[in-house]
């Protein structure tokens, strides 16, 4: 299980203040006590998705956008601890619901942005 702490919740909202959309998305975190999976399962319930009910479906989810995330200048963002720009970048120019880009971002930093994006970079 993941886990966002208040403080980090805290330090994403002053972040994210002109996106409603990620706010919301954040008060959803923190209704499931920082619990990333509960959150991101209750805003794709929330968007019309019906993901199953599995502790890994954040992680598909998440391997789906793993391209986009790694894209140089949005791993640039990530690596320098500003989520802003990512998560802008990820819910305008992909299809993803805007309200599932902040779980997907957070999965990618709290995992580790070098480790999620290291099988883009090994050689078959």
């Amino acid at each position: 299980m993941i886990t966002v702490t208040l403080e980090e919740i805290e330090r994403y909202r002053a972040e994210l203040t002109d996106d409603p959309a990620s706010l919301r998305a954040l008060d959803m975190l923190e209704d499931c006590e920082g619990d990333l999976e509960d959150a991101a399962i209750a805003l794709a319930l929330q968007s019309g998705q019906e993901p199953e009910e599995s502790d890994r479906w954040l992680e598909g989810l998440a391997k789906r956008w793993r391209s986009f995330i790694c894209q140089a200048g949005i791993k640039d963002y990530l690596l320098s601890g500003s989520i802003a720009n990512a998560v802008k970048l990820l819910s305008t120019e992909t299809t993803i619901p805007s309200a599932l880009a902040i779980p997907v971002i957070l999965y990618a930093v709290k995992t580790g942005i070098e480790d999620f994006c290291k099988p883009l970079q090994e050689k078959l």
